[in-house]
């Protein structure tokens, strides 16, 4: 089922590379750099970069173009195309990962929230070559880094049951809005989520997710549709999260110092 799901996403993100804002995206590149001439369509873009060896230097052109175009504008759009690109080897790391998470579907999401965060912020200058390796290497390592996040938090914390968890997703968060301008009540939430942050109760992913939830006031269906997510995982992971902190901000527990390996290892 979760299979199916993922290949009508897929089918889905295809399509959209058709539409008119995608063509003019790759004009542009046609236009303006030579390894994209022999591409009338994205269609093509992806079938190449699917074929042969990763370490064909001409997949480092085209990756390289795509990541210089996304870092000058910042166009959501190059990050869908990345997506497809790339989805065969997320699906091998959902693969080859699998006993990383008992939820398959969390796993997923996981991995394409890395994914995307990973191309985000990729600087090809640092690595002229091997870039579809370094893709693939960095998102596991990331994805590595979340679930020994996690591990450690769950190693001193019990997780409300999701029944209760529910329960408590319209309780008080603390912070009295009465009375402060809108912009004071957004600082003082962001700072308090902040400090859960640093303090490692929540992950960065929790942190945003919270941020442009709770203090922004996006639900959590336009966050996961504005990040090509899931939104009843977004869902789920925002509830767990506030769960968390309330249990921190009640209880006052900390970290271990030192919180054993994932049993993983």
């Amino acid at each position: 089922m979760a299979y199916a799901r993922h290949e009508q996403y897929l089918g889905r993100l295809q399509d959209q590379l058709e539409e008119a804002e995608f063509t003019w995206l790759l004009r542009g590149l046609r236009q303006s750099n030579p390894a994209f001439t022999r591409f009338p369509s994205w269609r093509d873009v992806i079938a190449f970069m699917r074929q042969g060896d990763s370490r064909d230097r001409r997949k480092d052109d085209v990756l390289r173009a795509i990541f210089e175009a996304h870092a000058a504008d910042q166009n959501p759009r190059w990050r869908t195309v990345l997506l497809v690109i790339f989805w065969p080897a997320l699906c091998s790391i959902q693969r080859q990962k699998a006993r990383w998470d008992n939820d398959p579907e969390e796993l997923w999401q996981n991995i394409t929230w890395t994914f995307l965060r990973l191309v985000s912020r990729i600087d090809v200058r640092a690595r002229p070559y091997g870039l579809v390796q370094k893709v693939f290497n960095d998102t596991v390592r990331h994805l590595w880094d979340e679930y020994r996040r996690q591990y450690a938090r769950s190693s001193f914390e019990t997780l409300a049951d999701p029944s209760d968890i529910e329960s408590l997703a319209g309780a008080d968060d603390g912070i009295d809005y009465e009375g402060i301008g809108l912009r004071l009540a957004q600082e003082a939430e962001t700072k308090r989520l902040r400090g859960h942050l640093e303090a490692g109760r929540i992950s960065e992913e929790d942190y945003l997710l919270l941020i442009g939830t709770r203090v922004y006031g996006k639900s959590a269906a336009e966050y996961a549709r504005d990040h090509g997510l899931n939104s009843e995982l977004m869902r789920k992971r925002r509830l767990r999260a506030e769960a968390t902190i309330r249990r921190h901000e009640s209880l006052q527990n900390h970290v271990p110092e030192n919180p054993p390996p994932p049993p993983f290892l």
